[in-house]
């Protein structure tokens, strides 16, 4: 049997996860959709769509895709629903997980690497984080779950757009980016999405190649004196997208760089190879000190002792390996890291790749 692929939802309480997940389920593309819900809270799926509601913990929707509560644990309702599609039960091409708005997405993402039975029957595809472009600025300033969501995502989609203003939108999606460069992001109008970009963007994937936002690197390319880090935007930033704008007379006006978010990301370049069993020794003591602490870490590596790219990445303390594609003739061989995370030791980091090197 293939595998079953699962996508997890997450977003701020409000920010529209089940708009969404309401116009995925009643979109006619002959996909039948498991739905895992975290909590029957006041945002569950509508009853419109449901066909009954009844005490059990799995139920029939109306358009033949079934929906379930989790009752014990991710873990179990996983091994639940893939042994009745096994038994010929129930009948479903893939899993969405919709979590609670106040949960870390780290700890669902884990339960496919770290559960063998989980991992023989279920490929996790991506996590999607919605954002509500109208309380976005003051749940990022006041609640860690919400950027910890920006963080692990893999692609983020901006609700309520057109509730906000173009400028009060470029400074949220500016801030994004930076605490999370690898996620391509966009504005939905209430769900409207189309379901390629919901579904099979493999951003779990180790062969699917590095998103890190081009101009995002562009803006460091006066650092590049350096053989290799840029520095991160933050307090000290003097990009001028993010100096304060000097045609109106008063303060304000900089907001992109005025916040010192803990969630942040940075890149990491280097052109001589890596040594493989130092990379591995210094990754694996980092994992273990700050694993809590790393939410994404990404990158396409030049390894000594192989002609291919060595692609790499991680959740937490879980990280894994993979040879890619051969490098091409002429192609410079460069390895690009990115690391997305809670007030990481940038400088530790830094260091330990630098001697990570050949």
């Amino acid at each position: 049997m293939s595998l079953i692929p699962a996508t997890i939802l997450t977003g701020f309480l409000g920010s529209g996860k089940t708009t969404l997940l309401k116009r995925v389920l009643s979109e006619a593309h002959g996909q039948k959709i498991a739905v895992i819900e975290n909590e029957f809270g006041e945002e569950n799926i509508d009853n419109e769509i449901l066909v009954a509601d009844t005490t059990e913990n799995i139920i029939q929707m109306s358009n033949g895709c079934i929906c379930c509560t989790i009752r014990d644990d991710l873990r179990a309702t996983l091994h639940d629903l893939a042994e009745k599609k096994r038994k010929g039960e129930l009948d479903f091409d893939r899993v969405v997980i919709e979590t609670t708005g106040l949960a870390d997405p780290g700890p669902v993402a884990q339960t496919f690497f770290m559960d063998d039975e989980v991992a023989e029957q279920y490929l996790l595809d991506s996590i999607l984080t919605l954002v509500d472009a109208k309380h976005a600025a003051e749940q990022l300033n006041d609640r860690q779950e919400a950027r910890r969501q920006v963080g692990f995502a893999d692609q983020i989609f901006i609700s309520k757009a057109d509730l906000v203003s173009a400028e009060d939108l470029d400074a949220l999606t500016h801030r994004l980016k930076h605490m999370n460069p690898r996620a391509p992001m966009r504005p939905v109008h209430f769900g409207e999405v189309a379901l390629k970009e919901v579904f099979d963007l493999r951003g779990f994937n180790l062969n699917a190649k590095l998103d890190i936002d081009p101009d995002f690197l562009k803006t460091d390319e006066h650092d590049h004196g350096h053989e290799h880090h840029e520095h991160e935007h933050g307090e000290h930033c003097d990009h001028p997208s993010h100096q304060p704008d000097h045609d109106h007379g008063h303060e304000g006006q900089g907001h992109h760089h005025h916040h010192d978010d803990d969630v942040k990301s940075f890149v990491y370049r280097a052109t001589r190879p890596f040594n493989p069993a130092k990379l591995e020794d210094f990754l694996g003591a980092i994992v273990q000190v700050y694993g809590p602490r790393m939410l994404r870490y990404k990158g396409v590596l030049d390894m000594e002792g192989t002609d291919r790219k060595v692609i790499f990445q991680g959740v937490h303390q879980l990280m894994g390996s993979d040879l890619g594609p051969p490098w091409a003739e002429g192609e410079q061989r460069t390895s690009k890291m990115v690391f997305i995370g809670i007030d990481l030791p940038r400088d530790i980091l830094v260091q330990g790749l630098d001697q990570s090197l050949v």
